[in-house]
C-alpha cells in the first residue's frame, strides 16, 4: 500500500494531511526520512512519524458493555453513540448486531467483515442471551410458548430458551435479531419489557465488565468467534 493510506488509515491525519507530513520530512522508515507520499510500504513496516513508531493495525476487535442512551451507531446529530466509548485505531470499525438505544449490554465492534457476515448470518443461527424485566407476572405457560415458533407479521421465530428467574425476570436466548424482537416476544404472552440487558452473544459473555466499560477481544475469542 502507499505510505500515505497506511497512515492515513492509522488515523494520523487525513489523507491530504499526512502527505504534507511526508512531504515536509516528518516521517522516516527504517531511520531514513520519506519524503515521497506514493512510498510502498506492508504491514510489518516500520514506520515513524516524528520519532514515534506507527503499527499498522489490519483489525480490530472491541466487546462493549454498552450502557442505556446509547445509539448502536458511528455517529448521530441528537444523541451519544458507542462509538464515543471506544477509541478505535481505524475509521472503518462497526457494530455487529446493534442494540436499541434504551436496552443495555453486551455489543461486539470490529472491522472484520467476515466475521461480522459469519455473525450475523441467519444459517448460523448464532445464539443472544438476554436479561430482561416485565411489568407484570410472567404467565405459567411462557416457556411453552416460546419454546415454539412465534409468527409475525413479517417474520416467524425459531424456537427460544426460556430460563424463569422470579416473576417478573427471566433471560430468554434467541437465535435471530429481528427488530424489537425479544420485546415483541414477550408481548405475545402479554408483558411490557421495561428492561433489556444483552448478557451473551455466541462465545462472549460481559465477563465483569461495568456498563461503559470495554475491553479488546483475545486471540483465543477471536478463534472461539469463528469456530462457533
Amino acid at each position: 500500500m502507499r505510505l500515505d493510506k497506511f497512515l492515513a488509515d492509522m488515523q494520523i491525519g487525513t489523507r491530504s494531511e499526512v502527505k504534507k507530513l511526508i512531504q515536509k520530512g516528518h516521517v522516516s522508515i527504517n531511520d531514513q526520512i520519506v519524503k515521497k507520499v506514493d512510498t510502498k510500504v506492508d504491514e510489518e513496516t516500520i514506520v515513524y512519524v516524528d520519532g514515534l513508531r506507527v503499527d499498522y493495525v489490519s483489525y480490530e476487535y472491541y466487546l462493549l458493555n454498552k450502557p442505556a442512551g446509547f445509539l448502536s451507531a458511528t455517529q448521530d446529530s441528537h444523541y451519544p453513540v458507542v462509538m464515543e466509548l471506544v477509541p478505535c485505531i481505524r475509521k472503518d470499525v462497526g457494530i455487529v448486531g446493534r442494540l436499541d438505544k434504551d436496552t443495555e449490554g453486551l455489543l461486539l465492534l470490529t472491522n472484520d467483515g467476515e466475521l461480522n457476515h459469519r455473525l450475523l448470518s441467519s444459517k448460523n443461527h448464532v445464539l443472544k442471551k438476554y436479561y430482561v424485566q416485565v411489568d407484570t407476572d410472567i404467565p405459567d405457560n411462557a416457556e411453552d410458548v416460546f419454546s415454539k415458533p412465534i409468527v409475525f407479521e413479517e417474520f416467524t421465530s425459531l424456537p427460544a430458551e426460556f430460563e424463569y428467574i422470579d416473576n417478573r425476570s427471566a433471560y430468554l436466548t434467541i437465535c435471530e435479531g429481528k427488530y424489537h424482537q425479544v420485546k415483541r416476544m414477550f408481548e405475545k404472552i402479554g408483558c411490557t419489557v421495561t428492561y433489556l440487558k444483552r448478557v451473551q452473544f455466541g462465545s462472549l459473555t460481559l465477563d465483569g465488565l461495568e456498563s461503559g466499560q470495554y475491553r479488546t477481544l483475545t486471540e483465543g475469542e477471536i478463534k472461539d468467534l469463528y469456530e462457533y
